[in-house]
């Protein structure tokens, strides 16, 4: 899911970034577990970010959850 609070921008601002973010999580979730379950909350910042700078935020956000995760197990 995303979570994409009005603090990133106004309605316009706020869909474009999640719909960037489905496209760039389409590409990422064969990397995932299946029948996991992740949330994205989009900060501020992402209202004004590129498309690239998205998705290498997205990358390392879920690298460093899937980190996490390994070191827990």
């Amino acid at each position: 899911g995303f979570v994409v609070s009005r603090a990133v921008g106004g309605a316009v601002t706020r869909n474009q970034v999640k719909r960037r973010l489905r496209a760039h999580m389409k590409d990422r979730l064969e990397g995932l577990r299946r029948g996991g379950l992740v949330v994205v909350r989009a900060l501020p910042p992402a209202g004004q970010a590129s498309f690239a700078a998205l998705g290498a935020d997205l990358d390392a956000a879920l690298g460093s959850a899937l980190r996490t995760k390994e070191v827990r197990s």
